[in-house]
């Protein structure tokens, strides 16, 4: 490749085009740091709002590391993918316990955080602490696809290990995180999914799939698997104003979320039968199933689910904690203070409705 080209053209465009984001400028390794964690898997637009409200709650690593979990995960309500905000939070207690509260300014370092992988060390380390660390998101992954014509899957870890060798010898001695972000920012603007730009690339002239006429086939990625769908119950028991939820255990799937109790429909079982199931082993009481608050529907990475919400009733028991961190009876009208996930949060919005 013409790599002095690549760099001035790529260069040039991106201090002319590259977009105007709230973290850009900024030489803070904590604030590269945090808008890098919640851009993996959201999109920009998303971000922003949570992480100007996100930077003002917890300006500093310290101020993270002193706030309870609870208020953490709040902050990060429907951002989704929740173990970002747990690591997150993990991360600034051992930068304060084991760093002095300044973040580690090199790659090998970085990954040693909870949560650090190689793209999140190596835009740390290249944006805030000028270090020739390649950063490869999928949109670099893309760009760097099409500029050198790759045909393997770059959704495999082949595919992702060479090409990120091919960022690294591209990356510019001094700048390398401009360079990075250049790159981002090419791949989301110009070099798109579909119908990508390549008019308006300024790296056309060398690119290989362009000049082989190949760019809507790149890059090759791996099919995916299909991704199995589970029906899931929920009880709604109000008593005297108040409703009971639950906290989730705090790793795993939304871990450290309260949610209202409940869980998957086995085979054979009706939905009244599994709910009330679930309930014994989760709370140690005996129920009775009332009339249906409303159904939910909600994709994650790998599942999706239709949640069927039911208001119910205790008919023997006092409920325990079996499964759970703790259970809370709550009034109805203070369930916005507690951190839940998309769909408690649409059971919980509609109830109070």
């Amino acid at each position: 490749m013409k790599t002095k080209t690549i760099q001035k053209h790529l260069l040039n465009w991106y201090r002319q085009s590259g977009r105007v984001l709230p973290w850009r400028g900024a030489r803070d390794p904590y604030a590269v740091w945090v808008s890098e964690v919640m851009l993996q898997q959201t999109r920009v637009e998303t971000v922003i709002p949570y992480y100007e409200r996100w930077m003002r709650t917890f300006p500093d690593v310290a101020s993270l590391a002193r706030a309870p979990q609870d208020e953490v995960l709040k902050q990060w309500e429907g951002l989704g993918y929740y173990s970002r905000a747990r690591n997150l939070h993990k991360a600034a207690d051992l930068i304060v316990s084991e760093f002095g509260g300044r973040l580690p300014d090199s790659a090998e370092e970085l990954r040693k955080l909870p949560g650090v992988g190689d793209y999140i060390a190596g835009a740390i380390a290249s944006i805030a602490f000028g270090r020739p660390e390649p950063a490869l998101d999928g949109n670099g992954l893309r760009v760097l696809a099409r500029l050198s014509a790759y045909d393997l899957p770059v959704n495999a870890a082949r595919g992702k290990r060479e090409l990120s060798k091919v960022l690294r010898g591209l990356l510019p001695a001094e700048g390398a995180g401009e360079f990075n972000q250049a790159i981002m920012d090419l791949g989301a603007g110009v070099c798109l999914p579909r119908s990508p730009r390549c008019d308006a690339c300024p790296l056309a002239g060398v690119c290989a799939a362009f000049a082989q006429g190949r760019q809507s086939e790149l890059p090759v990625r791996r099919s995916k698997k299909t991704t199995p769908h589970y029906e899931v119950v929920a009880a709604v028991i109000v008593e005297d104003g108040r409703v009971l939820i639950d906290k989730r255990n705090p790793d795993g799937l939304l871990g450290g979320l309260w949610e209202f109790p409940g869980g998957k429909v086995e085979e054979g079982e009706g939905l009244s039968q599994a709910l009330e199931r679930e309930l014994m082993e989760e709370l140690s009481v005996r129920t009775r199933v009332c009339e249906e608050l409303g159904i939910y529907r909600h994709a994650y990475t790998h599942f999706s689910v239709t949640v069927h919400a039911f208001f119910t009733v205790i008919t023997g028991g006092i409920p325990r904690a079996l499964q759970a961190e703790k259970v809370e009876w709550v009034a109805i009208d203070r369930l916005a203070d507690y951190a839940m996930g998309k769909v408690d949060r649409s059971i919980a919005s509609d109830l109070k409705k």
